[in-house]
């Protein structure tokens, strides 16, 4: 039976735990796990067969880690051949008689993808490719891509998978406890991204426990239209004996299980801990459960790396600035490729308040392709508002759509033959909302009707790409008013029929009604009410105009939409009591100057050329300590507090730390020397032997760095003697020590004996997916960091004291 078809009416079961399970079996410290299915093909095999025997439907075969960054091509052919050729067996041997399925397990890289880490997209796509590739030569049933913490590389692997095969792919990814993943994604945001990507099954795994997931779990369930997965762990891991012991037993993890199943889970499992008597037990405990209808939530949503927009009651403004049209300096700013002056526009309408964010840089004298790609990488760094890809260009569409991290609006699709057989394999293929221009070959009709029929027939084509009628949102187009003064009405009667009858969302560029007219303003913003009023889901529109932000926040109020008039009222007591064009121009500066030196302002927004432009200025006047002491550390002291009150996300404190790693380097080129004298204390960092993930160790180091400490990064995958002679040579007093995998915490517990036995003045302090403070107590370490920011501010103790 295909695996697509037995989820839609049963409950899928999947596997438990892997890698604990092969260190029972005597897996050392440091060994790769999936070197097991050349050296010790019978254990392999027989912890798959105990899974087939205890229920599960799926196994995932022994090649998590299994990648060219770990291994040479021969070899990683070698590993990933044996591992399905052992899961074939097994299910051959398995003497139960339900459905049974392979699936090529795939986890995270170990790397950070660019602009926050060293990886571009394109090699992680490639990367994840190779290991496709190999599966679906040598005959798996599905790829099952688990354990990721970032929604970026999530992508790049999901993108993989589609791009090598047509096999079926189910994608979990590892969430904290706040309910989001490193990066920041929530669980909307992911479900938004590889729904529209065309994943065959989300959800969760690792981490946590079934208790603590399931609050995550609802959410998901909430939200998606495809089935939900979990694979929990079996509650908190502790060492006892060297090895990982977990707190809570096969029949209280398939108690919580089977709430969340009858909650709407379509898939279960399990993961770090479990083992054949917890699948088992939960098999049992499901055997006379029917499985909860998987409704299509009809849901229109668009997603950046950490928010959502859905359209909905609340109209969603969309700002028009970044967009070359009748903007001089703009233009300018485009050729000179002065990407700071274009983020900065887009910061200034975030902080205005709008939901998405425009992105046009189509002019003849550039190249759009390149300078597309470029902006929106740039302003993905330094904003989590989604985008809308604004461009006529389909080649360019597509570079946009392949780098852009979520869920994007494309703008735009019309009711051309050659507009829709170009778009729509886009939005099929790498997921979006698309706004759909009520025009085709013959124009822009005059009526109503003209434009409603084009609507129809864009619905309809689009249904032939497999895109729901929700993935559409229509633009009824706005025409100046001084041309036409029937033109208005014909633009709204287009719109509210679309969105009352055929049920679709709608769009407008509002200002285009005023062109040619004085006072521009007052006309928009009568049109924005009157066309809110008609149904208008999203504006795109100038936040900078106070009009048209009076409009909003009153509609708002007016119709329910905005509690006790909390936000009406708020808006109202920024205004100023006489405002200019030249005061609204200004008005996002003088709110720097007055709250937050210019510096300050670029380092917490991370702006890296403005950042380092400002610190050369400031330093024909200024001494550098007091620059250091006064706007660079300041700066990333709050978007430190911001990001441990989960106000921000790592993305922008790694741009944050950027950018003020841009300013320390204009200091030193400026004084010309080392500063190694005002240094702080030495602090050696590893990643611990048989781990290549060492994406939270860079994280740590960058930021330590920019606090002054000595960093000394001995990269990963390193020996516990390594790591004992580098801290013997420095005499360093802080060790900080990653790990991600539940296979290398041994490794770990075994460095940090070493370094105890050998300099037992230095503190070691430890971080990783898969420990707790608890689980780091008990293997000797002095602090257990949950996050780069504890370990700085550990770091910071330390060095205060001593």
């Amino acid at each position: 039976m295909n695996i697509r078809d037995f989820i839609k009416e049963n409950i899928l079961f999947l596997d438990g735990g892997m890698g604990t399970l092969l260190q029972e079996r005597g897996l050392a410290p440091g060994q790769y796990p999936e070197s097991w299915n050349i050296t010790h093909p019978d254990i392999i095999k027989d912890i798959h067969k105990s899974y087939f025997e205890a229920g599960s439907n799926v196994i995932s075969t022994n090649t998590f880690g299994a990648n060219l960054l770990k291994f040479t091509k021969i070899e990683l052919e070698e590993i990933i051949s044996s591992a399905i050729k052992i899961a074939k067996e097994a299910r051959e041997e398995s003497k139960t008689s339900h459905p049974k399925f392979i699936a090529l397990d795939i986890g995270p890289c170990g790397k950070l993808l660019k602009p926050y880490g060293d990886m571009d997209f394109e090699d992680a796509v490639k990367l994840f490719s190779e290991t496709v590739k190999i599966g679906v030569k040598y005959g798996v049933d599905i790829v099952f891509l688990e354990t990721f913490s970032d929604s970026y590389e999530t992508k790049a692997a999901l993108l993989a998978v589609k791009e090598s095969c047509d096999l079926p792919v189910f994608v979990s990814n590892a969430y904290g406890e706040d309910g989001k993943l490193m990066t920041g994604a929530s669980p909307e945001v992911m479900i938004a991204m590889l729904e529209g990507m065309g994943a065959d099954a989300v959800g969760a795994n690792c981490s946590l426990g079934p208790d603590k997931l399931f609050d995550t779990v609802k959410r998901m369930v909430e939200c998606s239209s495809v089935p939900v997965l979990v694979k929990p762990n079996a509650g908190l891991p502790k060492s006892v004996g060297g090895k990982s012991v977990y707190d809570i037993s096969p029949e209280e993890f398939s108690l919580v299980m089977k709430d969340m199943v009858l909650s709407g889970v379509r898939i279960a499992g399990g993961c770090c801990g479990t083992t054949p008597e917890y699948i088992s037990s939960l098999s049992k405990s499901l055997a006379d459960v029917v499985p909860m209808e998987i409704r299509n939530k009809n849901t229109t949503v668009v997603s950046s790396y950490a928010n959502t927009v859905v359209f909905d009651k609340k109209p969603v403004l969309i700002g028009e600035r970044i967009n070359p049209t009748g903007k001089k300096r703009f233009k300018q700013a485009l050729i000179e490729k002065d990407i700071s002056y274009i983020l900065n526009e887009g910061i200034s309408q975030e902080e205005k308040g709008v939901d998405i964010l425009d992105v046009n840089v189509g002019i003849p004298d550039i190249n759009e392709e390149e300078m597309l790609n470029c902006v929106i990488k740039e302003l993905q760094a330094v904003s989590a508002l989604p985008l809308q890809i604004d461009t006529s260009s389909y080649t360019a569409m597509e570079k946009a759509l392949r780098c852009y991290n979520g869920k994007a609006l494309i703008n735009s699709v019309n009711g051309k033959e050659e507009s829709m057989n170009a778009i729509f394999p886009l939005v099929k293929k790498y997921g979006g909302v698309v706004i759909a221009l009520t025009l085709d070959e013959n124009g822009i009709p005059e009526t109503a009707k003209g434009r409603i029929e084009i609507a129809k027939r864009i619905i309809e084509t689009a249904k032939n790409y497999g895109i729901s009628k929700n993935d559409i949102v229509f633009d009824t187009l706005t025409m100046t008013v001084s041309a036409n003064s029937n033109s208005p009405k014909v633009t709204l009667d287009a719109l509210k029929y679309i969105k009352d009858v055929l049920g679709c969302h709608t769009s407008l560029g509002v200002s285009n009604v005023s062109f040619g007219l004085p006072n521009r303003d007052v006309i928009n913003s009568t049109f924005f009410a009157m066309a809110l009023e008609n149904g208008l889901s999203a504006a795109i529109m100038n936040p900078h105009s106070e009009d048209m932000m009076k409009v909003y926040h009153s509609y708002k109020a007016l119709r329910g939409l905005d509690e006790n008039c909390g936000e009406y009222i708020d808006f109202i007591s920024t205004l100023p009591e006489k405002t200019t064009v030249t005061d609204v121009k200004n008005e996002v500066q003088n709110k720097i100057d007055s709250n937050i030196s210019p510096l300050k302002f670029a380092i917490v927004k991370g702006i890296k050329d403005d950042a380092y432009r400002l610190t050369s200025e400031l330093l024909d006047s200024c001494v550098p300590l007091d620059l250091v002491n006064c706007d660079i550390i300041p700066a990333l002291d709050i978007v430190g507090r911001g990001y441990e009150n989960k106000t921000m996300y790592l993305p922008q404190l790694l741009m944050s730390a950027e950018a003020a790693k841009a300013s320390f380097e204009c200091i030193k080129s400026k004084i010309k020397s080392d500063n190694s004298s005002s240094k702080k204390c030495p602090f050696v960092i590893a990643t611990v032997q048989g781990d290549i993930h060492d994406i939270g160790k860079n994280i740590v180091k960058l930021l330590l760095e920019n606090y002054g400490f000595d960093v000394h990064d001995l990269g990963k995958d390193v020996a516990p003697e390594a790591i004992l002679e580098e801290v013997i040579r420095l005499d360093a007093p802080l060790v900080g020590l990653s790990a991600l995998m539940t296979t290398t915490v041994p490794a770990m517990e075994e460095t940090i004996k070493l370094i105890k036995t050998k300099s037992p003045k230095t503190l070691v302090v430890v971080g990783g997916a898969v420990l707790t403070e608890e689980y780091a107590k008990n293997i000797g370490a002095d602090k257990y960091a949950k996050d780069a920011m504890e370990t700085v501010r550990f770091a910071e103790k330390v060095f205060n004291n001593k």
